[in-house]
């Protein structure tokens, strides 16, 4: 961590500010204030051209006027003017900077052109910078906050990096209300020069926090990012929320930071491939991210439920169960310890179910211990925790049975020391969720979320809450990726896409794509080029009925729409009528492939696609003729693991199909992994291949056959 630029640029001795004066009602000024306000320790140097003063520490007209080089330079000025005093300062040997100014790559092309040359005038004096168009950074344990909201409370352990400055700094009321405390957080912006692996890198080294939280809308480096996430998750959890995956957020995403968007299927299986959890909204992002930074983490699967209403406990028993955990029935002995504290129409199996209750050591001390300390659950969920909320919604109705006792004093009456339940999650080393409908306005709630022990609004998010420390276990539960091997360019494989390239053909016949294939070998079925009836028939003497014909022509990529496959052809005669077809079909006489008729109940796919920022990715699904209808696939960045090819196999929703099904053997996993692992090599040894298409690789038996194939070459090479 050391070595990373953001070490300093969070933990600097000395601070100076450039935009900011003693006007309130600037952006400059109000940033400024947080760092003086908010407990900065370090030396602090406003520059500005007119005011002796700001906040009644001295004023400096220029970087030449200060006492010293200070460590970090915080811009908030006009986009025009931060070139210029960003050379000022490096000069004088300033080496980082947070550019909060707007006005750069997210405007346009004059935007852009003065993006680089920040980045040139940056890059010239070895200048790290963050920015532009970012909200600065916190790091609570310094202090230090240079954003524009107050930072309060005590130091939290949930790390945050994000390429929306609100989520950083607008929130924090929002996350102190919840009690969620922030470790470090850090706002990227248009990412001109550190980016959001850089911050990941930063967090994931980072002791204080024991979770990172990531908001992103596109990634400049994805192989990079790949890299660097793996190596976090393997010791820390990560969430991550993405939002550039449609046409619209990817167009809100390019408006706002200028970020590089990427189809949603790519970042969900680069998320899966790095041991990222993902989230859908930003309240599970600050939610899920404090629940992996505050909770012991999961150690098996086993969920206790306890609830003082049937229809949260269900639900939250539902959503658990239906996530992966499991709800299992308590003992025999607990059911009769937890009875002696139950009326005699509670539910005591699991869930736990009190009904309405009013004693509320029981639910939150007295059985949660029981429970806990007889090791028959790896984590609980409690709902129903509520004290001076539902007293003071109450009190309008039971008000004038207390005579003159006014609302305080009647909550007052009912107050217990939680001190008991508050520390039952750290003596049992097991992680406790809660759910209530009632906010701070009640006691329970206030302390649990004072002492780090997340409450939810809902009992689903509290169950999903649990689910994320599951999922993160599983990650844990990872065994060790072998190394991938890339193996040394086919010579066969790299004379046919010469040849392809030379005629200035971009997509390849299925026999040259096969070919390609067999080069590297992925079993594909035996078969034979044919330009004539005759030679037809003379393959088919040497490979044998049953036969498949299909036309083979680069005029027809999709030929079953085209009426160009026959298939399960039994004799000459039949072959002949075929090939008969497949010319009125064509229009003309063009070529066909004889092939061995390969016979399997079951259809998969592979492929492999490119996008600017991802490279080659894989693809596995179902398929056959429903692929495109029921989209059932995953994907990879490559080159691909063993165990990524594995877990894409896992991945589908058919992944059953795969297994002994039906009578069916179960699929030879190695040979389909390592097809998949090959394909992502292909795009690796031939940077010319745009696109590879396996549909369908029947499985014959046990073992994967490539029936059909298509390689596609990239448009501007192929143009050559």
């Amino acid at each position: 961590m050391e070595n990373n630029p953001l070490q300093l640029i969070l933990n600097p001795r000395s601070i100076a500010t450039v935009g900011a004066g003693n006007n309130p009602t600037k952006m400059g000024t109000i940033q400024a204030l947080s760092i003086v306000k908010d407990g900065y320790p370090g030396k602090f140097y406003p520059l500005h051209p007119t005011e002796k003063e700001v906040f009644g520490f001295p004023a400096y007209k220029t970087a030449y006027d200060l006492p010293e080089p200070p460590d970090l330079v915080m811009f908030v000025l006009p986009a025009p003017l931060v070139v210029k005093i960003m050379e000022d300062f490096g000069k004088i040997g300033t080496k980082r900077a947070i550019v909060i100014t707007a006005g750069f790559r997210e405007t346009g092309v004059e935007g852009r052109q003065l993006e680089e040359q920040l980045k040139a005038v940056a890059a010239r004096f070895g200048i790290r910078f963050l920015g532009p168009n970012c909200m600065g950074v916190i790091n609570s344990d310094l202090p230090l906050n240079v954003t524009v909201c107050p930072l309060s409370g005590e130091p939290g352990l949930l790390g945050i990096a994000s390429q929306s400055g609100t989520y950083i700094t607008q929130t924090l009321p929002y996350l102190q209300d919840k009690g969620i405390r922030l470790a470090k957080a850090i706002s990227v912006g248009n990412e001109g020069d550190l980016d959001l692996t850089d911050a990941l890198d930063y967090l994931g080294s980072d002791q204080q926090c024991r979770a990172v939280a990531l908001y992103i809308e596109g990634l400049k480096d994805v192989g990079r990012f790949l890299k660097v996430a793996r190596r976090v998750t393997a010791q820390k959890p990560v969430v991550a929320q993405y939002v550039g995956g449609s046409d619209a957020g990817a167009r809100a995403g390019s408006s706002h930071t200028g970020a590089l968007a990427g189809p949603d299927n790519l970042y969900d299986g680069l998320f899966r491939q790095a041991g990222i959890i993902r989230v859908s909204t930003v309240e599970e992002l600050y939610y899920h991210g404090w629940m992996l930074a505050s909770q012991p983490p999961l150690k098996g699967k086993r969920i206790g439920v306890l609830t003082n209403s049937g229809g949260p406990g269900t639900a939250i028993a539902h959503t658990c169960n239906a996530g992966g955990l499991d709800v299992p029935p308590f003992s025999d002995n607990l059911q009769q310890e937890i009875r002696k504290h139950l009326p005699p129409h509670g539910a005591i199996g699991n869930p736990v179910d009190l009904t309405f209750h009013m004693d509320a050591e029981v639910i939150s001390a007295t059985l949660p211990d029981l429970i806990l300390k007889s090791k028959e659950i790896d984590g609980l969920v409690i709902h129903g925790l509520m004290g001076t909320g539902f007293l003071k919604a109450i009190y309008p109705h039971v008000a004038e049975l207390f005579g003159e006792m006014s609302a305080e004093e009647f909550t007052s009456h009912f107050e217990r020391d939680l001190t008991k339940a508050l520390s039952i999650p750290e003596r049992y080393d097991l992680p406790v969720v809660v759910s209530s409908f009632f906010g701070r306005e009640d006691n329970f709630t206030s302390a649990y979320r004072d002492r780090g022990i997340p409450v939810f609004d809902g009992p689903e998010k509290a169950a999903k809450a649990m689910l994320a420390l599951y999922r993160y276990s599983l990650v844990r539960q990872r065994t060790a990726d072998q190394k991938t091997v890339i193996p040394p360019v086919s010579a066969r494989a790299q004379e046919i896409i010469g040849a392809a390239v030379h005629s200035g053909h971009r997509i390849l016949d299925e026999y040259a794509s096969k070919q390609i294939l067999a080069a590297y070998g992925i079993p594909v079925c035996r078969e034979l080029p044919a330009r004539s009836i005759n030679e037809a028939m003379e393959a088919a003497s040497e490979i044998g009925y049953p036969l498949v014909l299909k036309g083979c022509s680069i005029d027809f990529a999709h030929k079953t729409g085209h009426g160009l496959v026959h298939l399960n052809l039994q004799d000459e005669i039949q072959l002949r009528s075929a090939y008969r077809k497949i010319g009125h079909a064509a229009g003309q006489e063009i070529p066909v492939l004889v092939a061995k008729m390969i016979k399997g109940e079951r259809e998969l796919m592979a492929g492999l696609t490119r996008h600017p920022a991802f490279g080659p990715a894989v693809l596995f699904g179902l398929g056959g003729v429903l692929a495109e209808a029921l989209q059932d696939r995953t994907f990879r960045l490559a080159p691909l693991t063993s165990g990524d090819a594995f877990e894409m196999i896992n991945e589908i929703k058919a992944a059953a199909i795969i297994g002994s099904y039906r009578g069916l053997p179960k699929v030879d996993l190695k040979v389909l992994a390592s097809i998949l692992q090959t394909v992502g090599n292909l795009g690796l040894l031939h940077p010319e291949i745009e696109a590879v298409d396996l549909n369908p690789v029947i499985i014959s038996g046990a073992d994967p056959v490539v029936v059909d194939a298509l390689v596609v070459l990239n448009e501007n090479v192929a143009a050559r």
